[in-house]
């Protein structure tokens, strides 16, 4: 009992015993995801994203659209219903960050490759509001205009291949001429009709 009143007693201890506790909990839980295959192989047939895809990724991240749309369907049949089948790890794991998200002011986009055409995808983009009236979204017009010119595109697929994205040498030399002189639209638009293609084989 006196040892106990000790720790209670001793601020420093205590959150010593509670980083130790935390510790030991959080590494059971997180250690042996390193050594699944469900969480580290890539689902089969999944190839990395193109270098216009790549660019359109970054452009969503610096928009901000991972604050109002999650890319994460769980396996719940409320969820599977409306956006399709549930996600699943190895579909991430070339994602660098990861773009789950929590909040749903729009809806999951995890699935929303090819459901719409690239002329929704740029209208809708460009003002939601013409074609979904309630949207709250706000409208992105400067992405038509913005041009790419690929300069550290070449540079990203390097990073992301220290990091275990399988691209090749020839993916790398292309990049800057596969994204140079498009706009901003076009690689956003690409990403989103990328997104869960892999899983039913769609690209």
């Amino acid at each position: 009992m006196k040892q106990h009143e000790v720790v209670e007693k001793n601020v420093g201890l205590l959150a010593l015993f509670m980083i130790l506790a935390v510790s030991i909990g959080g590494l059971t839980q997180i250690v042996p995801l390193f050594f699944q295959d469900a969480v580290n192989v890539p689902v089969q047939g999944m190839q990395p994203r193109t270098a216009l895809e790549l660019e359109g990724r970054d452009i969503y991240i610096r928009e901000g659209c991972v604050g109002c749309h999650s890319q994460m369907i769980r396996p719940f049949r409320a969820e599977t219903e409306r956006y399709g089948h549930y996600s699943v790890a190895g579909e991430s794991v070339w994602d660098h960050p990861f773009l789950w998200g929590s909040k749903r002011t729009g809806p999951d986009l995890a699935r929303v490759g090819g459901r719409y055409s690239d002329d929704w995808q740029r209208a809708h983009l460009y003002n939601p509001r013409n074609l979904v009236p309630e949207s709250k979204m706000p409208a992105y017009p400067w992405l038509v205009e913005n041009k790419l010119d690929g300069k550290y595109t070449a540079k990203k697929l390097e990073a992301l291949r220290v990091l275990g994205v399988p691209y090749t040498d020839e993916d790398i030399a292309g990049a800057q001429e596969a994204v140079a002189g498009k706009t901003e639209m076009d690689a956003i638009v690409a990403y989103l009709q990328s997104l869960g293609t892999s899983i039913t084989n769609k690209r």
